[in-house]
This record gives C-alpha cells, sequence and structure tokens, in this order.
C-alpha cells in the first residue's frame, strides 16, 4: 500500500504488531464510501488506544487523493491506497454490484439519486476528471493481526453492503459509538 506522502509500506506492516481494523473502500468519490468513512471517522483516537487497535482505511487510487478525502470526511485515522487493486484481487473482493442482495448501510444517508450527482459533480470540478479508482470495484472489511490472524472478513456485495461499523468495533474488542444525534436512553 502507499500512504498520503507517496511512501509504500507493506500491508503485513499495518497488522503485524497489533490488531488492525482494514476498511477497504469502493473509490473516494463514492458517496456511500465517503458516509462511511465520515462515520468512521467519529470514532475516538482514545476508544483505539485503549483496546490497542489501529483503524486502517484503504482505498484504490493515486495516493493523491487520501489528503483531499480525509480533509472531505475528518477522517484523521490511517489512510492509505493500493492503486493497482492488488490487495483488493488478492482479497477476491468483487468488481460489479450484487443487485440481487437487498441490504442498506445504516451509515449511508443519502438516497441513491442525489449521492449519485453529488459523486460525479466532485469528480467533475476535480483537479482533473478522475474517478479516482475503479467506479466498479467493491470494497470489504476486515480485523487482522497481530501477526497472521484473520478475526473477520466482509466482502462487499455492492455499495450499500457495509459492515454497521459498531459491529466491527465489537469484533475488535473497542468501545462501540453512538452514530445518531439523539441522546442515548438507558432503562433502569
Amino acid at each position: 500500500v502507499v500512504d498520503a506522502n507517496g511512501r509504500s509500506v507493506p500491508l503485513k506492516n499495518l497488522y503485524g504488531e497489533q490488531k488492525a481494523i482494514v476498511v477497504f473502500v469502493r473509490n473516494f468519490l463514492c458517496y456511500t464510501c465517503k458516509e462511511y468513512v465520515e462515520d468512521l471517522a467519529k470514532v475516538p483516537k482514545a476508544f483505539l488506544q485503549e483496546a490497542n487497535v489501529r483503524l486502517i482505511v484503504i482505498g484504490q487510487s493515486s495516493y493523491h487523493h487520501i489528503k483531499p478525502f480525509c480533509s472531505l470526511t475528518g477522517y484523521t485515522h490511517e489512510m492509505y491506497v493500493d492503486p493497482q487493486r492488488e490487495i483488493y484481487k488478492t482479497l477476491g473482493m468483487k468488481r460489479g454490484e450484487c443487485t440481487n442482495v437487498s441490504v442498506q448501510s445504516p451509515h449511508v444517508k443519502s438516497n441513491t439519486l442525489l449521492g449519485s450527482i453529488r459523486s460525479m459533480w466532485r469528480a467533475m470540478t476535480g483537479p482533473a476528471f478522475d474517478f479516482q479508482g475503479d467506479p466498479a470495484q467493491q470494497g470489504g472489511a476486515l480485523i487482522l493481526g497481530p501477526g497472521n490472524e484473520v478475526h473477520f472478513l466482509h466482502l462487499d456485495k455492492n455499495r450499500l453492503d457495509h459492515v454497521p461499523i459498531n459491529t466491527i468495533l465489537q469484533l475488535a474488542g473497542v468501545k462501540t459509538v453512538n452514530f445518531t444525534n439523539k441522546p442515548q436512553i438507558i432503562d433502569i
């Protein structure tokens, strides 16, 4: 993978010494990925540090797109890219949409039409008309490490098939986050 400064980092270095939640996104212009990463940005660093877990997002475009995407989403955790989609292919992540699966990510707020228009607008108004990765590529989520342990693997079937973030956090032993703006009600 490649970091925001263009330096190559072996994937194994991201989870070799400590457990890591690794989220692969479709592309940086995808509205569903943007909204999912906006919610990942709400995971407090303190929660991750307390559980000794890293939170990593990997995209499939040029590393030049990392900093603008982090700025757009408010994401301050680790982010890398796999510009040739080698890891996506190795993990068997799908290309194209599986439409016979009815799923709805709890982290996607936009409807399909409005979200698609926003994605196209960002592509057209960017420095170069650039889809920032293969628009047909699907993503996924893993919990890896330390070492060669794979604790969890989910391959997205379509753009709305994200694993709920609190599910991933729970599986990794990290405190969950209230993603709604509603106060929590505690029954006694």
